[in-house]
């Protein structure tokens, strides 16, 4: 089958061999296994991260997200028969989705929405389960009726599924953060009640729309640029969740104010292979079913051409300039 890999960490993408084309042995299901072939995937700022970091001793396909149809499944399989649309965003302890199969476990895989393209479902399945976790699972808004809520980085990938979510399914007043006019204006499509520049002081900009603190905030990206005030801004006995990866993280800071800390990793269920596991097909369908009656819509945002090593280097590109809104989608071979 046809891949993409890399080998050697950290290569700059104008280097040929920072991802490149190759032929690997096509996989065989067994167990909770579903074999998928894939018709279309998209890129997540994970991709380029593991591309930085993590030297394998053997050719690695990265990528997570995907949406294709089931050609065969494992033994254990209940969930999902052959000729099944699925998306999915997979795991980080078996080979990636940049390739023409792939193997995931059907307990965190959902049906791939009906109303949508393959390359509109692909965009949707990484940031939709953090997003979902981030806010029910974690932070745990419940209603959210007259409470309040920062996303910081809200034209992002889960950005965009995070403002979808709290606007469409909580009572939440949703407060985002953009600083270019293309992205305040994509936040503000997707429900936000205010949108503030994250250049900016925060609690003046929030002062100037009467809010005085914020009960919720759903860190998305750059947390140690913004720690101090994020601290500043939450209300006592607040709640502050995250998902990037800051180099250091004093919780001291968080104690005056009874500020709980709440930490998001989509791939924690499959990596632990937890007793919830499952809870992500249910998140996924239920995702779905939200695409379906209208509720959501996919934060698609370009669509980067054929799955190839060149057009994953610029999608990588793309990623790694942190100009990216929304998501960026690749389909077929």
């Amino acid at each position: 089958m046809k891949a993409i890999v890399y080998q050697q960490a950290g290569l700059p993408l104008t280097d040929p061999q920072s991802l490149y084309d190759t032929e690997l042995e096509k996989p065989q299901p067994s167990g909770h296994d579903l074999l998928v072939k894939i018709k279309a995937i998209s890129v997540n700022p994970v991709d380029t991260k593991v591309r930085h970091g993590d030297n394998p001793s053997s050719p690695k396909v990265l990528g997570w997200d995907a949406c294709g149809v089931v050609e065969a499944v494992g033994d254990s399989v209940t969930l999902f028969s052959p000729g099944d649309e699925v998306f999915y965003a997979g795991s980080l302890i078996r080979p990636g989705t940049y390739a023409e199969y792939h193997l995931v476990d059907e307990r965190i895989t959902g049906r791939k929405p009906a109303s949508l393209s393959a390359a509109e479902a692909a965009a949707l399945p990484l940031t939709s389960l953090t997003a979902w976790e981030l806010l029910f699972d974690r932070l745990q808004v419940g209603g959210g009726q007259g409470k309040s809520l920062l996303i910081v980085g809200a034209g992002g990938g889960v950005g965009s599924i995070l403002t979808q979510l709290a606007s469409r399914l909580t009572g939440l007043t949703v407060i985002g953060t953009a600083s270019r006019p293309e992205t305040r204006q994509w936040v503000e499509s997707l429900g936000a009640d205010h949108v503030i520049d994250h250049r900016q002081p925060f609690s003046e900009q929030l002062a100037a729309k009467g809010i005085r603190s914020v009960d919720y905030v759903a860190s998305l990206t750059h947390t140690d640029d913004y720690y101090d005030q994020l601290v500043e801004i939450l209300t006592p006995q607040g709640r502050l969740g995250l998902i990037d990866d800051p180099k250091t993280l004093d919780a001291m800071p968080l104690k005056r104010k009874a500020i709980s800390l709440h930490w998001e990793l989509m791939f924690t269920r499959s990596l632990y292979t937890t007793e919830d596991m499952i809870r992500q097909h249910e998140i996924l369908n239920d995702i779905a079913s939200l695409i379906d009656n209208g509720t959501l819509r996919t934060t698609l945002a370009e669509h980067a051409g054929k799955i190839t090593a060149a057009s994953l280097r610029e999608a990588h590109r793309r990623i790694e300039s942190g100009r990216s809104r929304g998501k960026i989608v690749l389909e077929g071979f």
